[in-house]
C-alpha cells in the first residue's frame, strides 16, 4: 500500500473535505492548494510489472514518508488543537537509529488524533473482521528501535481503515 492509499483511505473513512485536507498539510508544515492535494489523492498507476509508478507527472503527485508525516502531525492539530509547551519543559526528541514504517506511524498518529485507547483500537479491529492481541497492538504502537517492535504489515492497516470507516461512516447493510 502506497502513502498514497493511505491518505485517500483515511479521507474516505473519516469524510474528510479536500479544504481541510489542504489545512491539515499546513498545520503539519507543508502548504499544498487543492489542485495539489487532488494530485496527491491520486491512485497510482500500476506499470507491466505490477508495480506502482510513482513518478511525479501532471496529475500524480507520489505522497513520500515526510509528506505522510506532516500530514498525520496537523492532523493531530487539526483534531486535539496545538499543545502548548509548558512552563519549565524543554521539547526533546532524543535521536533514533530508526524510523517507523509508514503503517506504524499512520497507525500511532490517527491513535492519537482521534483520542483512542487501547480498547477503541481492539474495538475497531474487532468491527473489520480482525481479531488482534494487546499485545500484537503494543508491539505495533512501541518506537522503532525498541526491541519488541513489530512492523505493521499492510492487510493490518487496511483492515484498520476498514474499522475506522464502519466506526466514523456506519457499518454497510449485509
Amino acid at each position: 500500500m502506497t502513502n498514497n492509499d493511505l491518505l485517500i483511505r483515511l479521507r474516505y473513512a473519516l469524510d474528510i473535505k479536500n479544504n481541510d485536507m489542504v489545512e491539515i498539510f499546513r498545520l503539519g508544515g507543508m502548504d499544498f492548494s487543492k489542485e495539489e492535494i487532488l494530485k496527491i489523492l491520486t491512485k497510482p498507476k500500476v506499470n507491466e510489472d505490477g508495480e506502482y509508478d510513482l513518478t511525479p507527472s501532471d496529475d500524480f503527485i507520489p505522497c513520500d514518508y515526510d509528506m505522510l508525516e506532516a500530514f498525520l502531525n496537523g492532523f493531530i492539530i487539526f483534531k486535539r488543537g496545538k499543545q502548548e509547551q509548558k512552563p519549565n519543559q524543554e521539547k526533546s526528541t532524543p535521536p533514533t537509529t530508526k524510523r517507523d514504517t509508514p503503517n506504524n506511524l499512520f497507525i500511532k498518529r490517527v491513535k492519537i488524533a482521534l483520542s483512542l485507547t487501547t480498547e477503541d483500537m481492539l474495538d475497531i479491529f474487532s468491527e473489520a473482521g480482525l481479531r488482534v492481541s494487546k499485545g500484537e497492538l503494543g508491539a505495533i504502537l512501541r518506537k522503532a528501535d525498541h526491541r519488541n517492535y513489530k512492523e505493521c504489515g499492510d492487510n493490518f492497516t487496511r483492515n484498520f481503515i476498514k474499522g475506522l470507516t464502519y466506526k466514523y461512516r456506519g457499518t454497510p447493510e449485509q
